[in-house]
């Protein structure tokens, strides 16, 4: 199955961040690719945390909900939907929600990020560094999700989905991989300063540890609203080799699953039929 990160720099205009999210999609298609993954927040990152609580949109309902569907349905992809805001019952609380899309258009999964980001920068010549708390207004989730996507030959692929922190609990990797997944998926938007120090080290960790491929799409630059993210959207297959990378700016990150490669890895070091505890 080949798969496509997408990367963004997205904006505080919803109408175009939908617009470039559509046109990576139907690159990303066109080069063949049958499973797309968009990045964290990629219709909307504004000013404020708060910006984005009028723009939640209802479950089923809302601009970015009707692109993904469409786009999956015109392309005939497997569409992972990166995170948007999703209300909640609390006016003050949104969900950071990854939707997943099948070939139809239809929606098959939902997963609600569960562990949300806290980070203080690190004082600069300028003052103190800037505080990020997604506690502010998001509401966590609870639940593991992985989904089942089927490539152009109708073989079952699991897919394990996560979203940015995320990434530092191993514990919720190991739920997703009972039974294993052969692909974990980690739409990110990561600082610059914590990119560049532990990115690539946890994302090629993941993979080893779980024995399976690992997709990352980031969004990488500098924002209108001022914030730089780290970038370097990768793919990582269960050696833990990175097999596909775009740096810095909007673009694609793209790669060929390998079924024979996974069976390969897990035949000779068979680690994950050698777990103890847990």
């Amino acid at each position: 199955m080949k798969i496509a990160a997408v990367q963004m720099v997205t904006s505080c205009s919803l109408p175009d961040n939908l617009a470039t999210a559509r046109e990576l999609i139907a690159r990303a298609a066109a080069e063949g690719a049958e499973l797309v993954a968009l990045p964290e927040n990629f219709a909307f990152m504004g000013r404020d945390d708060r910006d984005k609580l009028p723009l939640a949109e209802p479950l089923g309902q809302g601009p970015a909900q009707a692109m993904l569907s469409a786009a999956a349905r015109e392309h005939g992809v497997w569409l992972i939907g990166g995170s948007i805001a999703i209300a909640t019952e609390d006016p003050q609380r949104v969900g950071n929600t990854t939707l997943v899309y099948d070939p139809r258009g239809e929606r098959v999964a939902r997963y609600d990020k569960i562990h949300l980001f806290r980070y203080q920068e690190p004082a600069s010549g300028e003052g103190r560094g800037r505080l990020y708390d997604e506690a502010v207004v998001l509401k966590a989730g609870d639940r593991p999700v992985a989904f089942e996507a089927t490539d152009n030959g109708g073989s079952p692929w699991r897919v394990g989905l996560s979203i940015c922190y995320d990434l530092r609990f191993p514990e919720l990797y190991r739920q997703l991989t009972r039974p294993a997944c052969d692909l974990l998926v980690v739409p990110s938007a990561f600082t610059w300063t914590t990119g560049r120090a532990h990115w690539e080290l946890l994302l090629r960790a993941r993979a080893v540890e779980n024995q399976c491929y690992v997709m990352a799409p980031a969004q990488g630059g500098i924002h209108e609203n001022g914030r730089r993210t780290w970038g370097h959207s990768l793919i990582v297959d269960p050696w833990g080799e990175v097999v596909a990378v775009q740096a810095e700016g909007a673009g694609l990150a793209t790669a060929s699953l390998s079924r024979e490669r996974l069976l390969q890895v897990r035949a000779q070091l068979p680690a994950l039929a050698h777990r103890q505890l847990g």
